[in-house]
C-alpha cells in the first residue's frame, strides 16, 4: 500500500514551481512521480486531517455560536478563522522550497495575522477583566458600566499601537526613527487638539475615581440633572424642567459636585414658633411630643428637638431628623406627614403658632408689676 506524498521522501530536483515533478520511493519501494502542488496539499491535509472535516467543525462551532453567544472571553477560545488558515498554510509551507520572494509573503502575512490575533486576544481579556470587576462589585456596578467604552477605547489604542510597533520589528523595519517621528508628530497634535485630549483624560479620570455614574443626580455649579451618558468627551444630564444639559468633562472636573446619588440617608431641619404667651408646661411638652411623632414615621430616625431661641415675634424650636432614604420624594411625604401631626398635637395642647407681625406690648401695663418686683 502506496504511502502519503510527502516532500521528506521526494528526490530532490530542478524546481520550476507548484507544476515540479518530483520523484520518490514509495513504502513498497516502487519509484513515483507526482507534482508539487499535490504534495504540497497532501502535507496541509495531513497536518489539519480532511478537508470535509475542517469545513464541518467550522460549521458546527458557528452553529453553537449562533445558539449560544459567547461572552467577552469568547475572544480568547473563539479564534479568528483566518489565524486557524494562516497558521495551517505556514505550518504546510515549511515542507517546501519555495522562492525567496513567495517566502517573504508568507513570513509577512504570517507575522501580520498573528500580532492581528494577538490584538483580538488582548482586547477580549480586557473586556473579561471589566466584566469580572463589574460583577464582584454590585454596589458600583453602574459606574463602571458607564465608563467601560472609555476605559476599552483607551485600552484597544494602548493595544492595537503596540501590536503594530512589535510587528514592524518582526519584520525588520527600524522602528525608532519611526518612534521618534511620532513624538514630534504627536507633540504637534496634542497641541493643535489640547482640549479634546483634555476632555479624553477627564474622562479618563471619572472611569477610573469614578466620582458618579449614570443615574445619580449632580449639582455641577448652578445646573442640576441626573447623568444619562458619560462620554469620551462629554456627560449628559437630564435636567428636572426636562431639557438635557451636555457638558464637557473638563469643565464638570473643575466644578464643585454635589452627587446625591451616593445619599444613603437625608438629613432634615426645619423649625417652627409658638406664640410668647404659650405655658412653661406647655412648652417643655412640645419636645417630647415631636419625638413620638417622628418615631411613628417608618424609616425616619429622630435626632434632636430644642426650644432653640427667641425670635422676633415667636418662641423658636428646631427639630433634626433623618430620612432613611436618599429620595427626594420619600422626603417630602415624611416631612408633610411630620408637619400635619405636629399641627395636630399642638392645637391639643391648646398652643398658638407665632403670628408674623410683632405683638406689641404696653408699657404701662408692665408698670405695676415692675413696681412689685422692685419692691419685693
Amino acid at each position: 500500500m502506496a504511502s502519503i506524498v510527502t516532500p521528506e521522501n521526494c528526490q530532490p530536483g530542478a524546481y520550476q514551481g507548484l507544476a515540479s515533478i518530483f520523484e520518490y520511493t514509495n513504502s513498497d519501494g516502487r519509484r513515483c512521480r507526482t507534482n508539487c502542488g499535490q504534495a504540497a496539499a497532501a502535507t496541509f491535509l495531513t497536518h489539519h486531517g480532511r478537508l470535509p472535516s475542517v469545513t464541518g467543525h467550522a460549521a458546527a462551532m458557528a452553529a453553537i455560536e449562533r445558539e449560544h453567544p459567547p461572552d467577552n472571553l469568547g475572544g480568547l477560545f473563539g479564534t479568528s478563522r483566518v489565524f486557524l488558515w494562516g497558521v495551517a498554510l505556514y505550518l504546510g509551507s515549511l515542507h517546501l522550497s519555495l522562492p525567496p520572494r513567495i517566502e517573504h509573503a508568507l513570513t509577512v502575512a504570517g507575522v501580520v495575522v498573528f500580532w492581528m490575533q494577538a490584538g483580538l486576544w488582548a482586547v477580549a481579556a480586557v473586556r473579561h477583566a471589566l466584566d469580572l470587576r463589574r460583577k464582584r462589585s454590585a454596589g458600583l456596578d453602574a459606574l463602571l458600566t458607564s465608563s467601560i467604552d472609555v476605559i476599552t477605547f483607551a485600552a484597544g489604542l494602548v493595544i492595537w499601537a503596540m501590536a503594530l510597533l512589535l510587528a514592524l520589528d518582526n519584520l525588520g523595519v527600524q522602528i525608532k526613527p519611526l518612534l521618534a517621528g511620532l513624538g514630534i508628530s504627536g507633540i504637534a497634535v496634542a497641541l493643535a487638539v489640547q482640549t479634546v485630549l483634555a476632555d479624553l483624560l477627564a474622562s479618563m479620570s471619572i472611569a477610573l475615581d469614578k466620582p458618579f455614574g449614570i443615574g445619580d443626580f449632580l449639582t455641577v455649579g448652578d445646573y442640576q440633572g441626573t447623568v444619562e451618558h458619560i462620554g469620551v468627551k462629554s456627560t449628559r444630564l437630564r435636567a428636572l424642567s426636562g431639557e438635557q444639559i451636555i457638558m464637557s468633562n473638563g469643565d464638570i472636573l473643575k466644578a464643585r459636585v454635589r452627587n446625591y446619588g451616593r445619599m444613603r440617608e437625608r438629613r432634615a431641619v426645619f423649625q417652627f414658633g409658638v406664640a410668647y404667651d404659650t405655658a412653661v408646661e406647655a412648652l417643655a411638652a412640645i419636645p417630647p411630643a415631636v419625638r413620638q411623632i417622628i418615631e411613628a414615621i417608618p424609616n425616619m430616625r429622630f435626632d434632636r428637638c430644642h426650644f432653640l431661641t427667641y425670635g422676633d415675634t415667636a418662641l423658636q424650636f428646631e427639630v433634626v431628623y433623618f430620612v432613611i432614604s436618599a429620595d427626594f420624594n420619600a422626603y417630602a411625604d415624611a416631612q408633610q406627614a411630620i408637619n400635619l401631626a405636629i399641627l395636630e398635637r399642638l392645637r391639643a395642647l391648646k398652643v398658638n403658632f407665632a403670628a408674623a407681625t410683632p405683638t406689641v406690648v404696653s408699657i404701662e401695663n408692665l408698670a405695676p408689676a415692675a413696681a412689685r418686683t422692685l419692691s419685693e
